[in-house]
């Protein structure tokens, strides 16, 4: 139990949380193994889970019809992934392949709701941690529209 929770407080949405608050999250928490080139999540798929590697990386891709895949990202160890899907109860946005084989962590959306349901000031942390993550992905989102923008009107 503390290794998991070594891990999850490394996480930007858990930061935030003191010790007991650590405990709970790994309480929820599963331990999850993809051998090299398997789908820990393919596009369209409906997002019920989030994930945190433990080892290994994971590449996050989309198949481009004519072009085949591209990626997008490869995580590393630390990284969180798969998270949009569950705050939103949409599809999967883009494929997720482990790439080497790899190990996660992982929080079905379900026990992540009751958490937050059950436990007022955790959700609140978690919750604004949230709020943060995000707006910093929009700004750099922004600034790579913006200079993308920038490049093709040369």
């Amino acid at each position: 139990m503390t290794d998991v929770i070594d891990l999850i407080r490394q996480v930007a949405i858990f930061k935030d949380l003191d010790e007991g608050e650590l405990a709970r999250v790994a309480e929820v928490c599963r331990m999850q193994e993809f051998v090299s080139g398997e789908y820990v999540f393919r596009e369209g798929e409906h997002g019920n889970r989030l994930y945190l590697i433990v080892e290994g990386d994971v590449r996050i891709s989309r198949n481009i019809p004519g072009s085949g895949e591209e990626a997008l990202a490869v995580l590393k160890p630390g990284a969180l992934f798969g998270e949009m899907a569950v705050f939103d109860r949409s599809e999967r946005s883009t494929d997720a392949i482990s790439n080497g084989g790899t190990k996660c962590l992982t929080i079905a959306r379900s026990d992540f709701e009751l958490l937050l349901d059950f436990n007022r000031e955790l959700a609140y942390k978690v919750l604004w941690s949230c709020v943060r993550l995000l707006s910093t992905r929009l700004r750099s989102t922004n600034d790579s529209l913006r200079s993308f923008l920038a490049m093709s009107m040369f």
